[in-house]
């Protein structure tokens, strides 16, 4: 295949088109939002381009649109980028419940998306969280999408569990003192989403977990913005989510269905990535052999800012592929 034969050769290139554009600090005042109204919330889309639609979806979950459009907003030049702010993130709407934030609710919105806009079929690109709702709409809709990347992302809420699993174990031998403070709290009956336990578990060095660089940076727009929703967090991972997911994560199972996924696939993990960790991450060639997997060496949970020479140029050829 194509792609397959020239990979070898794209990660020895130093393209930096995809990068400069990355970086292009104006890149945020080319895009307005757009509200659109759906089950009477006002959704924020953002969408810029011609060609075949792609539509980003943020991780979290609980994120906003930002750093994808940051870090993607570029593919406005190649493609119709769409960036979408899910119910309770960015500047959408928030629920009149937080029981409407769920995965499956993630997955119908973005169904309702492509019908408004009028797409006969898209493409996905999620990043950690977003790899959830991307998979799960594939299953749900083969007939709709085109091809679909999966950066640093998770199979099923079991994976999700473990890998939170994984993190706990590093932060206690590598951070004994905090997690001893940790443990003293968790004995009085607080869980991840109470303050005096966030308080704690936020001070872990979590850098060290999504980036193997420690360096580097998400790149942010300068206006005020809402990167992060916590209730949509709790909801959808569950109120001790960093010990014992729940909500409407833990029912995702996406093992047993990936290999029938029609669509394109692209697989993107970073070899240090403590939050999809690798243990777990290489599970995808078995359970979706049909796919490409590709594992950066010198990346952590965001290779398209640690390794962007070799990213973006392995994602320019597969948005090219046929």
């Amino acid at each position: 295949m194509k792609f397959r034969t020239q990979l070898l050769t794209l990660i020895t290139l130093s393209i930096y088109t995809g990068v400069l554009a990355q970086q292009d600090p104006e890149i945020y005042d080319k895009f307005e939002s757009k509200f659109i109204e759906i089950d009477d919330y006002k959704i924020n889309v953002e969408i810029k381009g011609t060609g075949a639609p792609i539509f980003f979806l943020p991780g979290g979950p609980g994120n906003s649109h930002d750093y994808m459009q940051g870090n993607f907003g570029q593919y406005y030049k190649t493609n119709t980028v769409v960036f979408i702010d899910f119910l309770g993130r960015g500047k959408s709407d928030d629920a009149k419940n937080t029981s409407e934030y769920s995965i499956e609710n993630d997955v119908d919105l973005i169904e309702k998306l492509r019908k408004i806009l009028n797409y006969e079929k898209i493409s996905l690109l999620g990043h950690s969280y977003g790899t959830v709702p991307a998979q799960a709409y594939a299953i749900k809709y083969p007939n709709k999408v085109d091809k679909m990347v999966l950066i640093n992302g998770f199979h099923s809420g079991a994976m999700w569990q473990a890998n939170c699993d994984s993190y706990n174990q590093y932060a206690k031998t590598h951070f004994p003192e905090k997690w001893k403070k940790l443990l003293v709290i968790r004995a009085e009956g607080f869980v991840s989403s109470d303050k005096e336990h966030m308080d704690i578990y936020g001070s872990f060095p979590t850098k060290y977990v999504y980036y193997h660089n420690t360096k580097l940076n998400q790149n942010s727009p300068k206006y005020k913005h809402r990167s992060m929703a916590i209730d949509v967090y709790i909801a959808i991972i569950g109120r001790d989510g960093y010990f014992d997911v729940s909500g409407s994560m833990i029912d995702q199972d996406y093992r047993q269905n990936l290999k029938d996924i029609k669509a394109k696939t692209l697989i993107i993990a970073g070899r240090y990535d403590g939050v999809s960790t690798p243990e777990f991450s290489v599970q995808y060639k078995d359970f979706m052999p049909q796919a490409t997997f590709v594992m950066f060496e010198n990346s952590g949970h965001n290779p398209y800012l640690e390794e962007p020479e070799k990213f973006y140029a392995l994602l320019d050829e597969f948005l090219k592929e046929k």
